[in-house]
């Protein structure tokens, strides 16, 4: 029984497309500082687009130095287009040619076309290389060409492992046959069935001939002499293309429906990680930067009370700042409920409060001697609870405004669990001394 021909129309085609739509209107939605490092996923994504709004399907070649993959593309496309270097290695990036003879588009896109990627030789390249050049150019291929001129090596099999991880169609290609007798080739292939079983079906392994050595003809004359010509015999790759179009005659609208969509889906997930790691990185300068300043402006206050307030004022501040980091736009009268109800969240925030008040209620009754000896305790305390409230805050908007499954009590202890005091506490110590030190009408502790 025939499939039925699938076309452009299909739900699934529309539904990858809008995939691609969405996740570049995620890209562009991101702030400058995101856009900036994710430029070439942008571009990326853009030719994705092209890529399936137009039917463009890539069959990508890997394999090892001279195993004829580009060879193998001439052949296919049947003109040299592709520079067969019998030293080999020539490949030096990846490239592509189109594949105008073979005779397939997909059903509904008039500017459908198939296209032959070749791809530096393997062994050329080191693991880490080789993994990046398998997740950025395998990602976008809607089928794997994976050819050797012989039995895999330890090398290939792995290449070849970590290409059958990205989830495409993969053909196994037994090339230069005309290397080997009949016998040889039946035990290779063989060899080769056993090797890749569970990663390559044996439909999926072809014999190929992409460049055939030159054979010995002997030329018998009328006059009785004879005379030898050398001649290249035709390359046979038939069997190649036929599993090709077989292939994408059955499945080639779901091959780059299913590929946009997992590309779309991948590019989503790396959109939310480097989001998540900046938000984060820039709600830590937050923190640090103003339980800092809180730190100092406590410390170096001799005014009594006025200090308190001060602090106040700024944890409100640092919060109202953490909610536009997160995408989010607190009021000041948000921030400062939410300090207050983080500060209630251990025994130790109201510690620190008690804390304050004394050194405050010392200033006052021992003037600016007062602040000289407390100078240093209250303001690393304040700069420690300020810290302590915006991780707690910054918990609270990584959840998108709330606490998730846990209570802000159960956050702010779990913190102060995680958090090294000491080290806190005498960083803090170290920056009033800092900033201190640059204030000539600050008083400095003895």
């Amino acid at each position: 029984m025939s499939t039925p021909t699938r076309t452009a129309d299909d739900r699934q085609y529309q539904e990858a497309i809008a995939s691609v739509e969405n996740t570049l209107a995620r890209l562009r939605g991101c702030p400058p500082e995101e856009l900036d490092e994710l430029q070439s996923d942008i571009t990326q994504l853009n030719d994705m687009y092209r890529k399936v709004t137009t039917g463009r399907i890539e069959i990508v070649l890997f394999g090892e130095i001279s195993t004829g993959k580009s060879a193998l593309i001439n052949a296919l496309v049947g003109r040299a287009v592709a520079e067969v270097d019998v030293q080999g290695g020539w490949t030096k990036q990846v490239w592509g040619t189109a594949w105008d003879g073979c005779g397939y588009r997909v059903p509904g896109l008039d500017r459908s076309e198939v296209v032959l990627v070749d791809t530096p030789g393997i062994n050329e390249i080191g693991g880490k290389d080789r993994a990046e050049l398998a997740d950025t150019t395998a990602r976008r291929a809607d089928m794997i060409l994976f050819v050797t001129d012989s039995d895999l090596n330890e090398t290939e099999f792995s290449a070849l492992v970590e290409l059958a991880a990205v989830q495409k169609p993969i053909i196994l290609v037994f090339n230069k046959i005309d290397l080997y007798t009949a016998e040889q080739r039946e035990e290779l292939t063989q060899v080769l069935t056993r090797h890749v079983d569970g990663i390559i079906p044996p439909e999926s392994i072809v014999h190929t001939m992409a460049d055939p050595r030159p054979i010995e003809y002997v030329m018998h004359q009328p006059d009785g002499s004879t005379n030898i010509e050398w001649k290249k015999p035709k390359p046979q790759v038939d069997s190649l293309k036929s599993l090709i179009l077989e292939t994408l005659e059955r499945e080639g609208l779901d091959l780059i429906a299913l590929n946009a969509a997992l590309y779309a889906a991948d590019k989503s997930d790396k959109i939310s990680t480097l989001r998540v790691k900046m938000r984060n990185r820039r709600a830590d300068q937050v923190i640090w930067t103003l339980a800092s300043t809180k730190a100092v402006a406590v410390a170096a206050n001799p005014v009594p009370a006025v200090d308190i307030l001060t602090g106040l004022a700024i944890d409100a501040v640092m919060i109202a700042t953490l909610s536009k980091v997160y995408g989010l736009n607190f009021s000041m009268a948000q921030a400062r409920g939410l300090a207050k109800a983080i500060s209630k969240g251990a025994g130790l925030i109201a510690l620190g409060e008690l804390t304050s008040w004394g050194a405050s209620f010392f200033k006052l009754v021992t003037g600016t001697l007062g602040t000289a000896l407390t100078l240093l305790p209250q303001g690393a305390a304040a700069g420690f609870s300020s810290y302590i409230i915006g991780q707690a805050a910054k918990h609270y908007f990584e959840h998108g405004g709330s606490w998730g499954a846990e209570s802000a009590k159960t956050v702010v202890r779990r913190i102060l669990d995680e958090t090294d005091k000491d080290s806190i506490l005498n960083h803090l110590k170290d920056e009033i001394r800092r900033r201190l030190a640059f204030n000539r009408h600050a008083k400095q502790p003895a």
